[in-house]
């Protein structure tokens, strides 16, 4: 049986800002159409994690291979063609406020792939038409829309351009539990349709457990737990009980009065 390579994988990728280590040798090998999610508390490292892969930021040490190709390193020309398989959901959707709707979901079309705006409008409301959205939505802007809209604009735009990898930051972050719900299900669905590989970073554990395939934990920069999500609630990690019950009480917490 032929290995499958990795969609997206990172071997001891390390980052530190000054004296301040944040990821301190992240492993994480997400499978071609599988869907991780990474939990985690606040200052854990998912965000830096997030932005190390999409270029943003440059890690210290460590390789970060996209269907098994060095990223670390890579000539702008070449990022360019990178990110070209990647969409992104981001937190509170990030919509620019000065373009309608469908102007904000055909924004990488348009501005990244020199697509025609005519092409890119029909495209627009398609993708807004798999998320439960018509054309009037099309024309307004993102102020005009509720937040669960907003959402789902993001969810459009990242799509648009059928993305091989998506990436979700905290997608239901400020919704209801209902719309939190919704979202979640239009993600899965969405993911599905394309049958893209996706790396989510969420605090949301009803969300996780319904978008993933996978869920990883990061603690203190790396990862100390990845498995099955039917194996979250039995991972026999310690640190997964705690942060997945929310308890006070346990090694997350001593360890942080050990420290103060």
């Amino acid at each position: 049986m032929t290995d499958i390579t990795p969609k997206l994988e990172l071997k001891d990728v390390k980052k530190s800002f000054g004296t301040k280590k944040v990821l301190q040798g992240v492993n994480l090998k997400i499978n071609p159409g599988k869907s991780l999610v990474i939990i985690g508390g606040s200052g854990t490292g998912k965000s830096v994690a997030l932005k190390c892969i999409l270029g943003l930021l440059h890690p210290d040490s460590g390789s970060i291979l996209i269907d098994g190709q060095e990223s670390v390193g890579i000539s702008p020309p070449e990022r360019d063609q990178v990110m070209r398989k990647f969409g992104m959901l981001f937190q509170g959707a990030a919509l620019f406020d000065s373009m309608r709707v469908w102007e904000n979901v055909a924004f990488g079309l348009i501005q990244g792939r020199g697509i025609d705006r005519r092409t890119a409008y029909d495209t627009a409301l398609d993708k807004l038409h798999s998320v439960g959205l018509d054309e009037s939505v099309a024309q307004l802007y993102p102020a005009e829309l509720s937040g669960g809209m907003q959402k789902r604009v993001g969810l459009a735009r990242a799509i648009a351009a059928d993305p091989e990898i998506i990436f979700f930051d905290e997608p239901t972050t400020g919704l209801d539990p209902i719309m939190a719900d919704v979202i979640n299900n239009l993600i899965v669905k969405s993911v599905k349709q394309l049958g893209a590989t996706t790396l989510s970073i969420t605090h949301d554990l009803a969300s996780a457990r319904k978008i993933a395939d996978e869920v990883a934990m990061i603690y203190q920069g790396q990862i100390i737990w990845q498995g099955p999500v039917s194996s979250l609630d039995h991972s026999g990690n310690e640190y997964v009980d705690q942060f997945i019950h929310g308890r006070a009480e346990g090694p997350i917490t001593d360890e942080i009065k050990a420290r103060a």
